[in-house]
């Protein structure tokens, strides 16, 4: 499970600037009724059938962000559900594992930033101590949709673990906040312990039972060098590439995907 990953600790706060091309992947822009009044039912369809668009190309700028240490998927049953999870590498919270999820609202990205809450215990002075969630308003003040993307969520999620001092203004956390402030050893301690205790419940059963939440096992050669072996000889075949899509087969309704079947949750 351990893998080298290369943190940089030369982001702020205010630039989390896209990697590689800045192409526009998606347009946002499309008109109210674009089928007239007397189809309502094809305009709302249509909305969300833009609205899967979006996500779906919200998930695959991530994927070409290459954020160190962090991984995340959407949930399959629930698109606007998505599990994450970061390693991190050097700093205060070295060797930690930390589980959270990303919620979107069901009118994004005609709404505010996501909500982004963390189920690992955590310290941080950008973390709210009771909910456990990231105060983003801070970094994003305002979500405009043609500007600000997920993967600036999550590179600001990256940053604040590589950059705890520069984070202290956006506090919610006064306690972690003034610990870091007055006496840095005894934060380190403390994150020290948060980060060991991190690796120690990473193999727990999972808190949720759908298909793709993020779930790890001890290394097994006879199991995971052979899968190990399935994902370099796929990755390495050219055109193979497969989509991705919540609306049901056969089906015109859009954001729809049924429940797993028994079958898929048997063990």
């Amino acid at each position: 499970m351990h893998a080298a990953v290369r943190s940089s600790k030369k982001d702020t706060a205010e630039t989390f600037t896209r990697q590689g091309s800045l192409r526009k992947v998606i347009s946002v822009e499309h008109k109210e009724n674009l089928f007239g009044r007397q189809n309502e039912d094809l305009n709302k369809m249509y909305k969300k059938f833009h609205q899967e668009y979006v996500i779906l190309a919200e998930y695959k700028m991530i994927q070409t962000e290459n954020i160190q240490g962090v991984y995340v998927i959407p949930s399959r049953e629930n698109p606007f559900l998505w599990f994450g999870v970061i390693f991190v590498r050097s700093g205060p919270y070295e060797d930690g594992i930390f589980r959270f999820n990303i919620v979107l609202d069901e009118n994004f990205p005609d709404s505010e930033h996501p909500k982004v809450t963390f189920l690992s215990e955590i310290f941080h002075p950008v973390i709210h101590p009771q909910t456990n969630e990231v105060h983003l308003l801070k970094a994003f003040p305002t979500w405009n949709k043609t500007e600000q993307h997920i993967w600036q969520v999550l590179k600001y999620i990256h940053w604040i673990f590589y950059n705890v001092g520069a984070s202290v203004p956006h506090a919610v956390n006064t306690e972690a906040a003034d610990l870091f402030t007055n006496n840095q050893e005894a934060f380190k301690s403390k994150v020290r312990d948060i980060a060991k205790s991190s690796q120690e419940h990473i193999y727990d059963e999972p808190s949720n039972e759908d298909k793709h939440y993020l779930i790890f096992e001890p290394y097994n050669p006879e199991v995971h060098e052979q899968a190990r072996s399935t994902m370099l000889t796929q990755n390495s075949e050219d055109g193979s590439k497969c989509g991705f899509s919540w609306v049901l087969p056969g089906s015109l309704k859009p954001l729809g995907r049924p429940p797993s079947p028994d079958s898929e949750n048997e063990s």
